[in-house]
């Protein structure tokens, strides 16, 4: 399954990167955080699915657009 990924603040400095598209092999949120975690080590992350953010069971769909959301503070 194709899915878009937009990473944001301090995870796209992490990752080295703001987007990208992935094949990818898991199906759920739950999935997807699990893969992220290795590579984001101590960055706590949200996760929004097509502009909404979403629940660890939230099923994933082909060419869905993921948005990787780290922590943000607001004024």
């Amino acid at each position: 399954m194709i899915l878009k990924f937009k990473y944001f603040g301090m995870i796209a400095e992490a990752l080295n990167k703001e987007a990208e598209e992935l094949d990818v092999d898991f199906t759920n949120v739950a999935e997807l955080i699990s893969y992220y975690q290795t590579q984001l080590k101590d960055i706590n992350f949200k996760v929004a699915v097509n502009h909404s953010l979403v629940d660890l069971n939230y099923q994933l769909k082909n060419n869905d657009e993921v948005a990787l959301l780290p922590p943000f503070a607001g004024g």
